[in-house]
């Protein structure tokens, strides 16, 4: 006989479950409320990245939908799908332009995926905001990924 397992129920104010790499673990939602519930689980620093990251990315596109889905956030424009996720790892957070092979310049980390391309933030990185919003602009003119 197989064993049942027991679910263990978490309190409100438990802290979030970090997957492996550090990544927090938060349910499937839609909205800035999941987005938010995200950064504010990202463990050290890179809470304050993401967000930095959240803000300049609304500055840079006022309309951005937002979602958590597969344990990141993404965002895109209404109708066109998701242009840009997020994802911490252990020793930096990875932000995934899903049209970055497009953008210019082309961010600096390829991927398996043909036109995906990676940016990634390391602790003791300064982040170029002037770049990054460039390429937020232009990834939200871009057709997205239909999740």
């Amino acid at each position: 006989m197989a064993k049942a397992k027991a679910k263990v129920a978490r309190s409100v104010d438990a802290e979030p479950v970090l997957l492996s790499g550090g990544n927090p673990q938060i349910a499937k939602g839609f909205g800035d409320a999941s987005v938010q519930a995200y950064i504010a689980a990202m463990p050290g620093w890179k809470s304050e990245v993401g967000h930095r990251l959240d803000q300049l990315i609304v500055e840079a596109v006022p309309n951005v939908q937002k979602a958590v889905k597969w344990n990141s956030p993404f965002y895109g424009m209404e109708g066109e799908g998701w242009f840009l996720g997020v994802h911490c790892f252990a020793r930096y957070i990875k932000v995934a332009f899903f049209r970055g092979l497009s953008l210019e310049p082309v961010p600096p980390v390829e991927s398996k995926s043909r036109d995906t391309r990676y940016f990634h933030i390391h602790e003791s990185d300064r982040l170029d905001e002037e770049q990054f919003i460039s390429w937020v602009k232009q990834a939200s003119q871009l057709p997205g990924e239909r999740m």
